[in-house]
């Protein structure tokens, strides 16, 4: 990108150093002596080998006192994406992981999210979920809320003051025998979608969207999903849902939907798998079901962590990727126990290993596709990838500054290093103590301004 005589770029934040991303030909790109240069508005306007920055300093009209200048064991990558989260499970995180899903749901999930109509509750939990993520280093997250109008609102408005890019759900079920008094009537569910998509849109946050969210097919009538399917449509949302994440789950499907041929068939029917479109977990797509995702370039938010924590599945990601399927990672809390993408990256291979020691021909995932599934994967499935997900001109400044080698860290480093070996200790031993600072759109969110914790 160079400067046109028109209109002068203004060079807010220079950094000079290594930094590493994936691109669509490579899962990991290692760019050392690099200096970047990022805009008053939070888009990356050059990223250019630091040989002579004189000359860059010249060309883009900084000053050499104004760049940044990382140390040898610091880089900056990327932005975690978790494109699958319940904000609404944060509280009981860590705990009940001793039920499956369907038994889980009805025991734990449902009686928690349904204290969300106490707005005081909703603030307290969704304040900590939003901080903690952050300091973890996803600067995009995919959140699920509840059924509660109000506090899906007070979500948006937390990830918008704290800096955070987000898909935000309003969730909608009016199907829920366990509970009865959380759910909705199929117009109440519509109705209040349409409330919500519409308060949220005139906040015009700058970063922070609605997203059309049926539970999934279980909680969801047939009625509902067809008006959640034309809710999107007219106003050209994402949408984001659940398929195929245990057995019994997908056998209730067939029972519940007995005209339609695969659990896909029912969001397909219902307008709801769109290029706009993320369904977490998908252990048991066919691989006819996952031609139809690539067919309308809808997407799969794989959570290992959930899925083995529920004794779900395991989803083989090699084969969605071998169907040109856009994958990303979420963490899945609360049936993931862990807040950061950092442990979904390691279940992720731990996973795919699995897969191989069942079968020795299966194509074991490196740790580097992982980490593009973590950042440009994950921006690719929640279709914000023109915007995020790697250090492209044009694109939004979200980066974490990545120290190996802070006091007190979670790893220790003995040697001079090349930079992919880094890498692969942060990512397989590191956590939000090596993670010194997060920018979301060139903000710089962590630290956070203020001491809450």
């Amino acid at each position: 990108m160079e400067p046109s005589k028109e209109t002068t770029v203004c060079v807010a934040q220079v950094f000079r150093g290594t930094f590493v991303h994936s691109t669509l030909e490579d899962p990991l790109e290692v760019l050392d002596n690099t200096v970047l240069g990022v805009d008053k508005k939070g888009k990356i306007v050059f990223i250019e080998k630091g040989g002579d920055v004189k000359s860059l300093s010249d060309k883009w009209g900084f000053l050499d006192k104004d760049v940044r200048q990382l140390d040898p064991h610091e880089f900056i990558m990327p932005g975690l994406v978790d494109s699958h989260i319940h904000a609404s499970q944060y509280s009981y995180s860590g705990t009940a992981l001793d039920l499956p899903l369907l038994q889980w749901l009805n025991t734990y999930t449902f009686p928690v999210e349904s204290q969300y109509k106490d707005l005081k509750f909703a603030d307290k939990v969704y304040n900590k979920v939003v901080r903690r993520t952050l300091r973890n280093g996803t600067t995009t997250a995919c959140y699920f809320a509840t059924i509660h109008t109000d506090a899906s609102l007070l979500l948006g408005e937390i990830a918008n003051k704290l800096g955070q890019r987000a898909l935000v759900g309003k969730v909608c079920m009016d199907r829920n025998d366990a509970v009865n008094d959380y759910k909705e009537k199929t117009e109440e569910s519509s109705g209040e979608t349409k409330r919500f998509i519409q308060k949220l849109m005139e906040k015009k946050y700058p970063h922070v969207r609605p997203i059309v969210t049926p539970r999934f097919a279980i909680s969801c009538t047939s009625g509902l999903l067809r008006e959640l399917g034309d809710i999107a449509k007219n106003s050209n949302l994402h949408i984001q849902s659940h398929i195929s994440e245990n057995k019994e789950e997908c056998e209730m499907v067939k029972k519940l939907f007995p005209d339609l041929k695969s659990y896909t068939d029912v969001y397909l029917k219902h307008n709801l798998l769109t290029d706009k479109t993320v369904m977490a977990h998908g252990c048991y797509l066919s691989d006819a079901e996952l031609q139809v995702f690539h067919g309308t370039g809808a997407s799969i938010s794989h959570c290992p962590n959930s899925n083995i924590s529920l004794c779900s599945g395991m989803l083989d990601v090699r084969n969605a990727l071998n169907h040109k399927v856009k994958v990303g990672l979420g963490t899945d809390v609360g049936g993931g126990y862990s807040p950061s993408i950092l442990n979904a990256i390691r279940r992720t291979l731990m996973t795919s290993k699995a897969l191989t020691i069942q079968n020795p021909s299966h194509q074991t995932l490196t740790f580097e596709e992982v980490f593009r599934l973590a950042t440009l994967g994950g921006s690719q499935a929640l279709s914000l990838d023109s915007e995020t997900g790697n250090f492209e001109v044009g694109k939004d400044f979200d980066a974490l500054l990545v120290n190996v080698c802070v006091p007190e860290g979670p790893m220790d480093i003995c040697g001079p290093e090349p930079t992919k070996v880094l890498l692969e200790k942060f990512l397989n031993l590191g956590d939000d103590r090596n993670i010194c600072e997060v920018y979301v759109a060139g903000r710089r969110v962590v630290p956070f301004a203020d001491k809450a914790s």
